[in-house]
């Protein structure tokens, strides 16, 4: 595949911000939709949440704010993402629950090669004296000032790391992080995932191959539009990346630093619910999941639970990743189901189940039985209710969380959704 050029390919963002569609909103379409924020944000969230506090027990004992850079800010995405995080500890009692309180930050630094993003970044943030932002390309390198101080999280979100089609340029700016650290920092590296179920077509075992897809940024238009608008559509390149190959590119940037990158943790975002499962472009099985969960958290919507079952197709050669994802189907299928069974025996009247319901077997993965006995709580706490339509604002959004945690225990960090995160740290304090 031809290389693309950087500023070709914002493009596709300048496309999509003039859309609308890009706009900080929430719903059933658009970047920030409801998977988007209570799905792939909060699964971020959940997985970074320990090292980041741990990163702010550091500043503290330093008597030191947090500084952070946004590697691929976007229009701040980033920033709305870390400043989210909530304090898993806080009790019931409280109301201020962010980890990241604003006086514990004492700088936020974003950089995009996208002006339109930025534009938009700005217009949002701009009354934050705490937050910057600077037009940049981080596929050459990490540029700093001279009297620029290191950072303590250098962060990235939502593929961003993919723009680097050659891994040597990805190594070097690794390697640039890691010499510029001072004592101590955290890099949170975000690619696309090599064996996400919407690009299947483009699973390859010799990973020499397919390395970098043609990404075409259709998901924020419906199917109509998409169809009008093919041919005016702009394209990215991405690179595709696996733990593997993520270790093998960490490894070399520590060796060309001289200082060890140490892996913390990796993890799978938006299984079975990435962008273009609806569009359904890279992988004629595809189904419209995305579009089902979007609905399970739509305020005053009713969602057709038939819409949720999964069929995933095996692809031949690949016994590992479909054994992954067929373990997978059957547990968020069977999730599913249970919770259709458990509001057709349900007796509003009577406040109870008209029929016990077939008992959980013993068998079933721990993470899925955890979630069938909340299911129930939750149909059997809500169903009564005569007010605030109980099924569409009480039970499909707790079975759309429940999904959420079973796909987030049950993933495996090998590059299976279509987002790929890594954790990494590194010390010279040791």
């Amino acid at each position: 595949m031809s290389s693309m050029s950087q500023d070709v390919q914002m493009e596709a963002y300048s496309e999509a911000v003039k859309s609308g569609l890009y706009a900080k909103r929430s719903g059933l379409v658009g970047k920030y939709d409801n998977v988007r924020r209570h799905w792939e944000d909060e699964i971020t969230r959940h997985f970074i949440y320990p090292y980041v506090r741990g990163l702010l027990d550091r500043c503290q004992h330093s008597m030191r704010r947090l500084r952070i850079i946004d590697l691929g800010c976007g229009s701040a995405d980033g920033y709305e993402l870390l400043m989210g995080i909530r304090d898993r500890e806080a009790g019931l009692h409280q109301s201020k629950v962010d980890l990241l309180s604003e006086d514990r930050v004492g700088l936020y630094k974003g950089v995009d090669l996208s002006a339109d993003l930025l534009q938009q970044a700005r217009s949002i943030y701009s009354h934050n004296p705490k937050v910057s932002f600077e037009q940049g390309d981080f596929t050459k390198g990490l540029s700093l000032k001279k009297d620029e101080k290191p950072y303590d999280l250098y962060f990235s979100s939502y593929g961003t790391f993919s723009h680097h089609n050659d891994d040597d340029t990805l190594v070097q700016m690794l390697a640039d992080i890691a010499g510029s650290c001072q004592d101590y920092c955290l890099i949170v590296g975000d690619w696309l995932g090599r064996y996400s179920y919407e690009w299947q077509t483009l699973w390859t075992n010799d990973l020499n191959d397919n390395r970098n897809m043609d990404y075409v940024v259709s998901y924020i238009y419906n199917k109509e539009e998409r169809e009008q608008r093919q041919n005016e559509l702009q394209h990215l390149q991405l690179r595709l990346m696996s733990r593997q190959e993520i270790d093998a590119v960490v490894s070399q940037a520590g060796k060309r630093a001289g200082v060890e990158i140490k892996p913390l943790m990796f993890f799978d975002r938006s299984v079975f619910t990435g962008r273009h499962m609806d569009t359904a472009e890279y992988n004629p099985y595809a189904q419209p999941l995305r579009e089902a969960v979007n609905s399970l958290h739509e305020p005053n919507v009713r969602t057709n639970l038939s819409t949720l079952i999964v069929n995933y197709v095996p692809k031949a050669g690949f016994d590992f990743i479909n054994s992954y994802f067929e373990r997978l189907q059957m547990c968020w299928n069977t999730l599913v189901s249970y919770c259709q069974a458990l509001m057709e025996a349900y007796d509003p009247d009577a406040r109870t189940l008209k029929a016990e319901l077939p008992a959980v077997p013993a068998t079933y993965p721990t993470e899925l039985r955890q979630m069938m006995e909340r299911m129930r709580q939750v149909v059997e706490g809500a169903g009564w209710l005569n007010t605030g339509l109980p099924r569409e604002n009480v039970i499909e959004p707790q079975l759309g969380y429940a999904l959420r945690y079973l796909v987030s225990r049950l993933q495996q960090g090998q590059g299976c959704g279509h987002g790929l995160v890594g954790i990494f740290e590194v010390n010279k304090t040791q």
